[in-house]
């Protein structure tokens, strides 16, 4: 079994005037949020053993919130295209890396809730309906599947759970 982490980056604070999207910072709110997502994740023993981040500065933020010295660092990949695809680009990343076990996508809004959305039509249906109601920033969709992650695009998938900070 694999499973799919479609971890929304939290709370970002309004960009300021000449700003880019791309550089704008998380709130103190945005780093709590984050912070009680990897408490959650490590208290669950949900530990993605890949983690490919978008480039931009609230993802890059809201994933040193979540690292907590415990190796977590040593398996993250940055890249901008995160910043830029749409949800089916998502997979296409996430399958290009080739790697088997647990994976984790932290990135951005609709791709993700896109993607939540598509792949997560069976399993939990009350996390089901909260991705519908839309994907919240600091929240994570874990879907599992049965096969490898090279299987990625061709693969039924189950919506384990939705985890917002709201909740924790």
């Amino acid at each position: 079994m694999s499973r799919l982490f479609l971890f929304r980056h939290a709370k970002a604070s309004w960009a300021e005037p000449g700003m880019r999207d791309f550089n704008r910072k998380l709130s103190p709110e945005g780093i709590e949020e984050a912070q009680r997502i990897g408490v959650a994740l490590r208290k669950r023993g949900l530990i993605p053993t890949q983690i490919i981040c978008s480039a931009a500065d609230r993802a890059r933020e809201t994933f040193d919130a979540i690292d907590q010295d415990d190796g977590w660092r040593e398996n993250v990949t940055f890249t901008d295209t995160l910043y830029s695809t749409d949800a089916p680009g998502y997979l296409e990343v996430a399958s290009e890396m080739g790697h088997d076990g647990d994976l984790m996508l932290i990135g951005h809004n609709p791709m993700l809730e896109d993607l939540a959305i598509a792949l997560g039509q069976t399993g939990n249906d009350e996390a089901y309906t909260h991705i519908n109601m839309g994907f919240g920033t600091a929240c994570v969709a874990i879907l599992k599947f049965d096969g490898p992650m090279s299987n990625i695009q061709e693969t039924k998938w189950t919506l384990e759970e939705y985890l917002r900070p709201r909740d924790l």
